[in-house]
């Protein structure tokens, strides 16, 4: 099954790259997979917090 997922570039220093490296590597997952677990593990802490977040998307 196709996915529709968008992709963006990060502007980060090479320090804080290798750190990310260094935590994905403990967590075995890519940086890419780490990263959107990370973002996705905040944004469910924001909304447990403040509610759902409204988008165009959202019903």
């Amino acid at each position: 099954m196709a996915t529709n997922k968008r992709v963006f570039t990060l502007r980060l220093p090479d320090e804080i790259f290798d750190k990310i490296g260094v935590l994905a590597t403990s967590e075995h997952r890519s940086m890419t997979n780490y990263i959107e677990y990370v973002l996705i593990q905040h944004l469910e802490q924001v909304e447990k917090k403040h509610g759902e977040i409204k988008t165009d998307q959202t019903e």
